[in-house]
């Protein structure tokens, strides 16, 4: 059985949002289309697009943004003319960038620019990692926050000083802010306060916003516009954007308003997981909705205690595992989402107790 087919039969589930099947995905779609009387763009031009582009804009506080097709692209665009704009073809990255990890090297087979790296892969970079650089940087890029460390973020101070650091520099400051509306509960700031001296935004438009795909990416005019025709000429010009902008649009106020309130499950689970000793948990502190928890069994015994949870219990606990530093230890991350956040307290306490007990004993699960 594979594992989408697993997570379907199951009753509880931890992570993430409730995903809509396509039927109802596309029904809600319609509905709201009906609603609102949308037509379609036609290659970018169109009421709703640019209505919802510019709705980023100033929610972000940015003169303009553009929609994207996917981050990847939105991504290493802007760094690459940001490089432009600064006559240097090298960008800082932290060791856990999505652009370094799975991203295939894009930036380098397509010669979009070169790369250092900046900082430890277990914490967030600081100013201090950038001022150990001595070259002249053409763009600095930050995550906010950072998913392959468990969702970890700069502290405000420490945002301010790298943000500082670059203005002085002269170097483009880009945010990868595929979750920057999760890591806005977590500063308790607004996000317009988060990206105030970034000079290029990517959001996603279906992490947190439960679309069906495709990006925003936010900066000067000039900026915008650039990337705008870099985009088509990578391929991006699709003629409809209108389904990606329907299916981000529809929820985007009201899955904005839900992160507070995720942010507050997240601290409550926390709580729980004091509990849970064999479940480790970093960051130590809720830093935002998601979290990685440390297990002390490897990769492979992690997911076969997984799929028995769902095959007996109707539980799914997590999504992907990966290996850890040690020997027979592995790491899942959960994101605090709907499903989490509807759940009774005492399932999610039962649940979380049978995982352990399957972690400290290792041995097959009875019903």
């Amino acid at each position: 059985m594979t594992d989408a087919e697993l997570l379907q039969q199951c009753h509880t589930v931890i992570p993430g949002h409730r995903a809509r099947a396509p039927a109802a995905m596309f029904a809600a779609m319609a509905e709201w289309c009906e609603t609102h009387q949308i037509a379609h763009d036609v290659y970018g031009d169109g009421a709703l697009i640019e209505a919802f582009e510019d709705k980023v804009a100033r929610l972000l506080g940015f003169e303009a943004a553009v929609f994207c097709i996917s981050g990847t692209m939105a991504q290493v665009t802007a760094l690459r003319l940001g490089c432009e704009d600064r006559d240097s073809r090298l960008v800082a990255l932290h060791p856990t960038s999505h652009i370094l990890v799975h991203e295939k090297s894009n930036y380098q087979l397509f010669g979009h620019f070169n790369m250092v790296q900046a900082g430890d892969r277990h914490r967030p970079a600081t100013e201090a990692d950038l001022n150990a650089i001595p070259d002249r940087l053409g763009a600095v890029a930050i995550e906010l926050p950072m998913r392959e460390i468990g969702g970890q973020a700069p502290t405000w101070d420490e945002l301010q000083a790298i943000k500082l650091h670059c203005r002085q520099r002269n170097a483009h400051l880009h945010m990868d802010g595929a979750r920057l509306w999760e890591a806005a509960a977590g500063y308790g700031r607004s996000v317009t306060e988060i990206a105030a001296g970034f000079d290029s935004v990517y959001v996603s438009l279906y992490k947190g916003i439960g679309g069906l795909g495709g990006a925003m990416l936010a900066g000067s005019r000039d900026l915008i516009a650039r990337a705008a025709e870099s985009f088509r000429r990578q391929g991006g010009n699709v003629i409809h954007r209108s389904p990606y902008v329907v299916a981000a649009a529809m929820q985007f106020d009201q899955r904005l308003a839900a992160m507070p309130a995720l942010f507050r499950r997240t601290q409550w689970l926390y709580q729980l997981l004091r509990d849970f000793p064999a479940l480790r948990v970093n960051p130590a502190a809720p830093q935002a909705n998601m979290l990685h928890l440390h297990l002390p069994v490897g990769r492979e015994r992690a997911l076969a205690i997984r799929n028995q949870l769902a095959e007996q219990h109707g539980i799914w606990m997590f999504g992907r595992a990966s290996n850890a530093a040690l020997p027979d230890t592995s790491v899942v991350e959960l994101y605090v989402g709907d499903n989490l956040a509807s759940l009774p307290d005492d399932k999610v306490r039962a649940a979380f107790a049978l995982f352990e007990g399957a972690l400290r004993t290792s041995v097959t699960i009875t019903p």
